[in-house]
């Protein structure tokens, strides 16, 4: 298992960037201060229930996220309740999201 980290200047602050890697697997997270996107390896719903704003990033076996770097060049596809108050919706460039959870 690796563990990498990258940081995002957002014009709101910045964000953290976290890559769990395992041998054919990842587990990628970009946190700020008010939430997190992630991989959909994350359950949003549940992050709800604890009261945390949470979306998820596109990503499919066959066009994974695969690194932080490619993380930026992605769009939003779910988004729990508490993320949308944050102003996160699906179809969202990530860089704009970036912003709403720094």
């Amino acid at each position: 298992m690796e563990i990498y980290t990258k940081t995002y200047q957002t014009p709101k602050g910045m964000v953290e960037g976290v890559q769990t890697k395992w041998a054919g697997f990842n587990i990628l997270m970009v946190t700020g201060s008010k939430g997190f996107l992630a991989c959909p390896a994350i359950d949003v719903e549940a992050c709800e229930r604890y009261g945390v704003a949470a979306a998820l990033v596109e990503s499919t076996p066959e066009n994974p996220i695969k690194t932080l770097e490619r993380f930026p060049d992605r769009k939003v596809t779910k988004v729990n309740a508490k993320a949308k108050t944050l102003g996160i919706k699906e179809g969202m460039a990530v860089t704009e999201a970036f912003s709403l959870i720094a």
